[in-house]
Order: C-alpha cells, then structure tokens, then sequence
C-alpha cells in the first residue's frame, strides 16, 4: 500500500467534514447527509481498486 492513499483518504474525509459541519451549521441537513455519503462512495471506490489489486497478487502467488 502507498503512502499516497493514505493521504487521498485523509484528504476526503477532511473535506467531508468540513463540508458537513458548514452545511449542518447552515441547517442543511440534506444536504450534509448527502455529502457524507458521497465522500464514503468516494472512498470506498479508491479502496475498491486497491483490493482488487491484492487479490491479483494473491492469485498470481498462488498460482490460480
């Protein structure tokens, strides 16, 4: 694992929470829920292709 998206992941929470409380404090709850979830989908995707990266290592090691 790179050192790099450790730093995307951290980047885009604190992103996230930034906007969450400004949208919360502006009383846009929506709005904040769906920022929230669009900062995990974002993340999510990012550790989506890195695991599919080990599993192609796995299978190489292996063999299968």
């Amino acid at each position: 694992m790179e050192i790099d998206l450790v730093f995307k992941i951290a980047g885009a929470g604190i992103i996230v929470a930034v906007l969450n409380l400004v949208l919360r404090r502006a009383e846009r709850e929506e709005q904040a829920m769906m920022t929230t979830l669009a900062g995990l989908i974002v993340v999510l995707m990012l550790i989506v292709d890195e695991i599919a990266d080990l599993f192609d290592k796995i299978k190489s090691v292996f063999g299968l």
